[in-house]
């Protein structure tokens, strides 16, 4: 997920030590990566980079931590009672209409009629969030999903960088709040949540209610999911203990493999909730955020996401519309 663009002035350092670390290593050895060698020079090369060309310390979106909520069946309004009307005025009795109970029934939602129309793979293996930037554009009609476009967005990443939202620099959730915004899609939110079920649910009720796609980190904060609907055992915008039993993905990474994940579903996949503890993932020691690079103090641990949460405006379609 992070993809910079390093300051020229400070190419040249890197290069050297670059080839000062790779006659130490080893050329045949970094290039047929023997017992790692590529891997860890790679590793060592960001550092570097990263040191000579650290992220602007500078404000971004805020991340905003919601706290667990108890979760209860709405209670039925009570039955008016009758007012009692003067002597004079009184007429036959007409009893109250008692107020109907919610309904509770499965939904099934979602926001893109044409999932492959609107997905884009990412263009090198770091771009997934450039990915998923472009596609939320391409689904509110801001955007396309041609390869320049996503090119274009990956050129800007110097205006959104900032250290609080990536330690290593390049895309973080807030950068993806902040290049949405400037494409005319404002009012995208980062939270973080200590329990993936109430992340989930939130997600389809912002959903729902806005008719815009939400952001997901899973990979421990590193890839970039969009949500594009959603099936649960009630409506969550209703039912505050609605069960989401499955997410529809468009997960930038396909058609490719990964060694950790496996291979990619194909656009528009409905990710289970199995599927969506493993991902995320859920019961483990590396639950939920856990990034390299320090401490993110709102997020480690936790279940982050990219909401919106304001309607669909004026020059936003929509694909689902």
């Amino acid at each position: 997920m992070n993809n910079r663009r390093p300051r020229i002035a400070s190419r040249w350092q890197l290069a050297v030590l670059v080839v000062a670390i790779a006659g130490l290593t080893g050329f045949g050895a970094v290039r047929a990566n023997v017992l790692g060698a590529g891997d860890r020079l790679e590793r060592l090369v960001a550092r570097v980079e990263l040191f000579l060309d650290p992220p602007p310390d500078r404000p971004t979106l805020p991340t905003v931590v919601v706290t667990p909520r108890p979760t209860a069946s709405p209670t039925p309004a009570p039955t008016p009672r009758p007012v009692a009307a003067a002597p004079s005025q009184r007429t036959t009795p007409v009893p109250a209409t008692p107020t109907p109970a919610p309904i509770r029934t499965a939904v099934k939602v979602e926001i893109v009629e044409d999932q492959a129309a609107v997905f884009t793979s990412q263009l090198t293996e770091k771009d997934c969030a450039v990915a998923a930037t472009q596609m939320v554009l391409t689904i509110l009609g801001l955007g396309n999903p041609s390869k320049e476009f996503q090119q274009e967005i990956k050129d800007r990443i110097d205006e959104w960088q900032t250290l609080d939202d990536s330690h290593n620099g390049g895309w973080g959730p807030a950068a993806v709040g902040e290049a949405l915004a400037a494409y005319g899609a404002p009012g995208y939110e980062v939270r973080a949540y200590a329990s993936h079920i109430d992340a989930m649910r939130d997600s389809a009720k912002a959903l729902s209610t806005t008719g815009k796609p939400v952001v997901l980190f899973p990979w421990w904060g590193a890839h970039s999911w969009v949500m594009t609907g959603y099936e649960a055992d009630a409506d969550p915008t209703i039912f505050p203990d609605a069960t989401v039993s499955g997410l529809y993905i468009l997960d930038p990474w396909f058609p490719r493999t990964s060694s950790i994940w496996g291979k990619s579903d194909p656009p528009g996949n409905l990710e289970t909730l199995a599927e969506m503890q493993r991902n995320w993932p859920y019961g483990t020691t590396n639950d939920g955020w856990s990034r390299p690079g320090g401490v993110y103090a709102q997020r480690d641990g936790m279940y982050v996401v990219l909401l919106p949460t304001t309607p669909i405006a004026s020059g936003e379609a929509g694909s689902g519309s």
